[in-house]
């Protein structure tokens, strides 16, 4: 599909109308345990950080892909991928301030090929848990790269945070 800045657009609102309908899925992994499409998800499809942006390109690709995270989830019986490590979240407190808390954070990879726009794509979906709270959506990342030097497939860089 070409890119172009009404494309964009397009599928921009596409995707976010579908996303804000979605609510929560189903994950089989977790023993039918929801998983919810909420506002940091979302935000983590435009921002790669806090307050940086993706490339406009990046953000079009996984809002093309959206439609895919919802069934990947809800159809996964086996997980990836878990890295678990200690991570400064931000956290809102009562006061209404924001602040950098120490958490410890898990990842859940789930890869998958799927049929999408009329052609196989494989997509892996991140689903994201601070401190035993509840699951919720992280990301979804419908192609992976090659390493140029040595012609195999990368899956993430390591950090499923910035991917």
């Amino acid at each position: 599909m070409e890119f172009t800045p009404e494309k964009f657009n397009e599928i921009k609102h596409q995707a976010e109308d579908f996303y804000n309908k979605i609510g929560s899925v189903c994950c089989p992994y977790f023993n039918n345990e929801k998983i919810h499409f909420n506002t940091k998800g979302w935000d983590h499809l435009i921002f790669k950080g806090w307050n940086r942006t993706r490339l406009v390109t990046d953000q079009f690709s996984r809002f093309r892909h959206i439609k895919l995270a919802p069934e990947v989830l809800s159809h996964s019986k086996t997980v990836q991928g878990i890295w678990t490590t200690q991570k400064f979240e931000r956290i809102k407190k009562k006061d209404g301030a924001w602040h950098q808390i120490l958490k410890l954070t898990s990842y859940y990879e789930f890869i998958a090929v799927m049929e999408s726009h009329g052609s196989k794509i494989r997509v892996k979906v991140i689903v994201k848990q601070i401190d035993k709270g509840e699951k919720f959506f992280l990301s979804i990342i419908p192609f992976w790269g090659v390493d140029k030097n040595t012609g195999e497939r990368i899956l993430h860089s390591g950090n499923p945070e910035n991917d």
